[in-house]
């Protein structure tokens, strides 16, 4: 497949940073982002005067409790006296953050951008669901009272009647991540249980039970890129970017086919044609998807073609996606093991990708070789995609 996008710089992650992904932690949002960009900045072996430009990814204002959240993260990501971006796309962000340091560098603005990505989400006020009230659509939807587990629950039904698919096969994805998370050191819920413990845990809505949802965490992760010149002066290991790719789906979620991720399908495409990708069942190694529920990792996977619709539980179930399977699957224990601070959890997908190709991810490390890994985020009110493949 010819590429069909042209640029004038390569560009390569040379470092990363991750702080533990914890429920209040006691560090203020500036120091959490201060903390992973350190950490990206050693790794990289550069010091911040290095750096041109910062780019900064993080949810809503609210979230913090602090207003202008951009500005205020700047302070902690060191982005006084440099250009400084903000992206937001809900859930999808982190992921959008790395996207949004590549084409500063690929456009040929910086040399090395230094993007972070931060969330502090887990002080009693303001709770996170008491935010998500104000995203609802005043007319059609706010009169049902609806929250965030109320709609994904709807969404996990229509996957499951559509397919014939059972809560079981779907409560694997819980226990698979939750026990990789035992090898990620920053992980907030590694765990050794069975579908049995998740289909006991508590029903939220039905079918969504505890066990079934990602955690509310406190977190920050941070990537250094650079351009080709820059990058091969720095390390003899460079991770490249390859493709990226994003789409925003029609807002209105009752419209949408629920049983399907049309938005992530959309940006996948984009990004395996920018990276020369035919057959990615075959021609990715290892992917991080976004896992907020366990049903929406089946639902990304399938999405983002590495297998047939419905058929990811099948796969699942035989082994496809294990840590030592054909198309190891969140690694890293992903956000239902690793935790959910939801624009740094998608810039943690992106992190554990890097560190798989560069071969550094520890225990985590999966038993196969690894030349070309994926990334993918998903936010806004289910319509948000977000993708990122990258090559050793």
């Amino acid at each position: 497949m010819k590429v069909n996008i042209y640029l004038n710089k390569r560009v390569a992650v040379i470092g990363a940073g991750l702080t533990l992904f914890r429920r209040r932690l006691l560090e203020t949002p500036q120091e959490i982002a201060w903390e992973a960009a350190r950490k990206a900045l050693d790794e990289a072996g550069l010091e911040l005067r290095d750096i041109d430009c910062v780019v900064i990814g993080s949810a809503p204002d609210a979230f913090d409790g602090v207003h202008m959240k951009g500005e205020y993260l700047s302070h902690g990501s060191g982005g006084i006296r440099k250009p400084v971006s903000r992206v937001f796309v809900g859930g999808a962000t982190g992921v959008m953050t790395a996207i949004a340091g590549w084409y500063h560098v690929a456009s040929g603005l910086c040399q090395r951008v230094l993007a972070v990505a931060e969330e502090k989400m887990s002080p009693s006020r303001p709770h996170p669901q008491a935010i998500f009230k104000y995203i609802w659509d005043p007319i059609l939807e706010k009169p049902l009272n609806p929250n965030l587990i109320w709609i994904f629950a709807m969404e996990m039904h229509r996957y499951m009647a559509t397919y014939g698919i059972k809560k079981e096969d779907i409560a694997l994805v819980s226990v698979k991540n939750k026990r990789n998370a035992l090898n990620n050191p920053y992980a907030q819920l590694g765990a050794n249980i069975t579908v049995e413990d998740v289909l006991k845990s508590e029903v939220l809505v039905w079918p969504v039970q505890l066990l079934d949802v990602s955690p509310v965490s406190d977190g920050a992760a941070a990537i250094v890129l650079a351009s080709e010149d820059v990058a091969r002066r720095y390390t003899d290991t460079p991770v490249w970017v390859e493709g990226v790719g994003w789409t925003l789906d029609n807002t209105e979620w009752p419209a949408r086919d629920l049983a399907y991720a049309r938005y992530v399908e959309f940006a996948a495409r984009m990004a395996y044609k920018m990276a020369g990708i035919e057959r990615p069942n075959k021609e990715i190694d290892v992917v991080e998807p976004y896992d907020p529920f366990d049903y929406k990792e089946l639902h990304h996977l399938e999405a983002l073609q590495l297998a047939k619709r419905g058929e990811a539980p099948k796969l699942l179930k035989e082994g496809v996606f294990d840590i030592d399977g054909d198309i190891p699957s969140s690694p890293s224990g992903g956000l239902l093991g690793v935790g959910n601070p939801i624009a740094a959890a998608g810039l943690m997908k992106v992190v554990s990708i890097y560190w798989q190709l560069k071969g550094t991810a520890g225990k985590m490390q999966v038993k196969k070789p690894v030349h070309t890994g994926l990334a993918q985020a998903w936010g806004d009110l289910m319509q948000a995609g977000t993708v990122i493949v990258m090559r050793n």
